[in-house]
């Protein structure tokens, strides 16, 4: 059997990735749905890029998120055997500029490629770089929106495999007690995985389409929030750490100046600055001991960050340095936003906050204890306001949020067990 080595690129905008029908200019599988794809000459990442580039056009919109060993899908027809490379990239772009060898092209949610007449095996294609509990458990990179995002793809791949399969649910609802416990700062993915598994339909199929419901559903609020917030900030903004909504709002509100602190040890703000800049924002990089000098300095009127949790109380969980940072706006006369989507919002008041590795800061080897808190909580008082998809927040609104989450948790509680799995029963 002869051997031919391919890519095959899935590019992710949001929750949904795009599909391309396959024209008659190809030769093989004409008429199918598959990804961008195409044969692996050199460096397969390369090979990626560059079909990315002649096939959809969409080389400077993309992110490279991670790739798979190459997976072997024989075609006894055709006497080959493709060895598939997979990639998945984040897409900023749904504008796709398709060549000649595509017929037809769809976002979609991935599930769509199961009910397809797709090329070989491009349900286990893309499932070999798809998002799973230990990816979610180990993103340092991106803020909890993102994250969230993330966990819901999870369980709605795994709900869909079980329905196409015709196994039971078990097996997603484990997923989900796995995902709850992943990231416990993060309330979102909480919250989000809660509002799949509460429903009293247990059947795989409706807990995919009430996953694929709720992706929509978080991209949408949190690009409401992202405008609410947008409408708020001044002409010089500073923020911190990563935050996908601050950066939409801050692309939307398009500042005079906006200051961002490098967030150590992982130094996520430095990728933030960047991407500013490749937008043509004015930005300034600083330390983050230097934050107060710079809101004193800089005539900042504007602290912006976001939250990976919200505490019933109005208490803002987020990366380490936000309080210093609303402290300093007090002392400086600047307003101080924090903003998310209410899935935030947890019953709890207090939080459960997470450390890094010590090694990421020193190498004390015993010599003297290393702190690594990648997490804080900073006061509500501390904050001018928390802007959500309805705009600002009231105290009381936050409570009521809080009490309608603790519900929730409450009815997926008994579906899924007190300890987080199945409970073996029939509701």
């Amino acid at each position: 059997m002869e051997e031919k080595a391919v890519v095959t690129c899935f590019l992710r905008h949001g929750t949904e990735v795009l599909l391309v029908r396959r024209s008659g200019a190809v030769g093989s599988y004409r008429g199918r749905w598959g990804a961008v794809s195409g044969y692996a000459e050199g460096v397969p990442e390369e090979a990626a890029r560059r079909e990315i580039d002649e096939e959809v056009g969409l080389l400077d919109a993309v992110e490279f998120v991670r790739s798979a060993d190459p997976l072997a899908v024989d075609d006894e027809g055709r006497g080959t055997r493709w060895l598939v490379h997979p990639f998945l990239f984040d897409c900023a772009s749904t504008d796709v500029d398709p060549n000649e060898e595509i017929a037809a092209h769809e976002w979609v949610q991935p599930p769509e490629i199961l009910a397809r007449e797709t090329v070989p095996r491009l349900w286990e294609t893309y499932e070999a770089v798809a998002p799973t509990v230990e990816t979610v458990a180990g993103d340092a990179d991106h803020g909890s929106a993102y994250v969230a995002l993330r966990a819901l793809e999870v369980i709605r791949d795994a709900a869909a495999a079980a329905a196409a399969t015709g196994e039971g649910a078990d097996a997603v609802l484990e997923t989900a007690a796995d995902l709850r416990a992943a990231r416990p700062s993060m309330g979102v993915v909480r919250n989000r995985v809660n509002r799949v598994v509460a429903a009293d339909d247990r059947d795989p199929a409706a807990l995919r389409d009430r996953a694929a419901s709720a992706c929509e559903r978080a991209v949408a609020v949190d690009a409401e929030a992202a405008a609410e917030a947008a409408a708020r900030i001044g002409e010089r903004v500073l923020t911190l750490s990563r935050s996908g909504t601050v950066l939409e709002a801050l692309r939307r509100a398009d500042p005079e100046a906006v200051y961002v602190a490098e967030s150590r040890p992982a130094r996520e703000g430095v990728g933030v600055a960047e991407e500013l800049a490749d937008d043509g924002v004015a930005v300034s990089l600083c330390v983050d001991a230097a934050v107060g000098h710079v809101l004193a300095e800089y005539d900042v009127d504007t602290v912006l960050v976001g939250a990976d949790t919200v505490l019933a109380d109005g208490a803002v969980v987020n990366k380490v340095g936000t309080r210093p940072a609303a402290l300093s706006a007090a002392d400086a006369g600047a307003d101080c936003y924090a903003v998310c989507a209410q899935d935030k919002i947890v019953p709890e008041t207090d939080a459960d906050l997470e450390s890094g590795p010590p090694g990421a800061v020193h190498d004390a080897a015993g010599a003297f204890d290393v702190l690594n808190p990648t997490f804080e909580a900073t006061p509500a008082d501390r904050f001018t306001g928390l802007i959500t998809e309805t705009g600002v927040l009231s105290p009381e609104g936050i409570a009521a949020v809080a009490d309608e989450h603790a519900a929730l948790a409450e009815r997926a509680g008994e579906r899924t067990g007190a300890d987080g799995g199945d409970d073996g029963t029939d509701r």
